[in-house]
């Protein structure tokens, strides 16, 4: 078999479409949620707090800031000076968990409805002495009795 042949069954088996099917609305669901915290999220954490709280801005600069370099995030980044960027942490981290809270739920909600599933497929399914006892009565009644 050769290794393009290979790969093209590979590539249209069902698992696979599924995992880049799973990969990109992912990569959506990711953004919708990155944007959940950092638009909604973190503004009302922010009002709760008092006042404004950027979470980009609060780091921790690791070297010597030279004169004419702004204290902000970008400006320090982008000069080159080593930053702990804590705050950027603490913005992915909250993104994670959002992220992981609903796919726990989203788990939990298929893990239900397949239970369900499995329920029902009990209950229509007779157990298998139920059947063989359903066939011998059947075979009996369909039998005349000798006299």
């Amino acid at each position: 078999m050769s290794m393009v042949s290979e790969f093209k069954e590979f590539a249209i088996k069902g698992n696979v479409m599924d995992l880049a099917v799973g990969v990109i609305i992912g990569g959506a669901f990711a953004t919708i949620t990155k944007s959940l915290v950092e638009d909604i999220i973190m503004p009302i954490v922010a009002f709760i707090a008092g006042g404004e709280i950027n979470f980009k801005n609060m780091f921790l600069v690791l070297g010597n800031v030279p004169e004419g370099v702004a204290m902000n995030y970008d400006a320090i980044k982008q000069s080159g000076i080593p930053v702990l960027a804590y705050g950027s942490f603490i913005t992915i981290l909250i993104n994670f968990l959002i992220l992981a809270f609903i796919i726990f739920m989203m788990v939990r909600m298929v893990n239900k409805l397949r239970r369900k599933e499995e329920v029902k497929e009990v209950v229509k399914q007779p157990s298998e002495e139920v059947q063989l006892l359903r066939e011998i009565s059947a075979k009996l009644s369909n039998t005349t009795i000798p006299k």
